[in-house]
């Protein structure tokens, strides 16, 4: 009986197969396994709109798909699609440090389950990808399905609705002196208040007829 492998890549010797080879094959395993906890590599998607397929070697540590952590790397001049194999069940996590104001989706090779989108911005996500049906499996965004919190370039907080296309951002000065305090009071002195804008990027205090028990307060601060 010859060996299988799993989705990954790992292979699964058959009793009696591999004579002599057990002590490579096991090396090998134990290198993919740890590439999958940990490792890291950087992927070029450089180039006008293009599908990049990240890719499984059975029994090999070459599959760019292997990796925990995946940076997206390049200048891009249209919109780019990376695909992993149907079958891959696993978390990632991928930094999309391309430069050219395009989309980046992550998604299966094929089927219509859900996919990962940055639309022109950069930064880190999580994504857990779920295997959990045989022709249309999701990626799922994990923070952003969460608790909506996404970071941007590291000197941007965005609070997301699913999409990413609704957010409110927190975002750094444009020099490493500057900083931004955004500041919730422990008593305003009013209750049922909340954060509004006056639609020119000023935030006040108002009246939303919250009805609220607790006071809530939290500091941000950039720099």
């Amino acid at each position: 009986m010859a060996s299988t492998y799993t989705p990954l890549g790992v292979e699964l010797m058959a009793t009696g197969e591999n004579a002599g080879t057990w002590g490579t094959k096991t090396n090998t395993n134990l290198n993919i396994l740890e590439q999958i906890l940990g490792g890291f590599a950087q992927v070029s998607i450089a180039g006008g709109a293009q599908t990049t397929a990240l890719t499984v070697v059975d029994g090999n540590t070459t599959g760019t798909a292997q990796q925990r952590m995946i940076e997206l790397t390049g200048t891009i001049t249209g919109n780019q699609i990376v695909t992993i194999p149907l079958d891959v069940e696993t978390f990632y996590i991928i930094k999309n440090s391309t430069v050219g104001a395009f989309t980046v989706q992550f998604k299966y090779v094929s089927g219509s389950g859900n996919t990962v989108t940055w639309s022109t911005d950069k930064g880190t996500k999580i994504l857990f990808a779920k295997a959990d049906d045989a022709t249309n499996p999701n990626i799922e965004d994990i923070l952003a399905s969460s608790s909506g919190i996404n970071l941007v370039n590291q000197n941007e907080l965005r609070f997301e609705d699913a999409t990413g296309g609704q957010y409110i951002g927190l975002k750094a000065g444009a020099t490493v002196s500057s900083s931004t305090t955004f500041t919730l009071p422990t008593a305003d002195g009013t209750s049922g208040q909340a954060i509004t804008t006056n639609g020119s990027g000023t935030l006040t205090f108002a009246d939303a007829g919250i009805s609220t028990g607790k006071a809530i307060a939290m500091a941000i601060v950039f720099g």
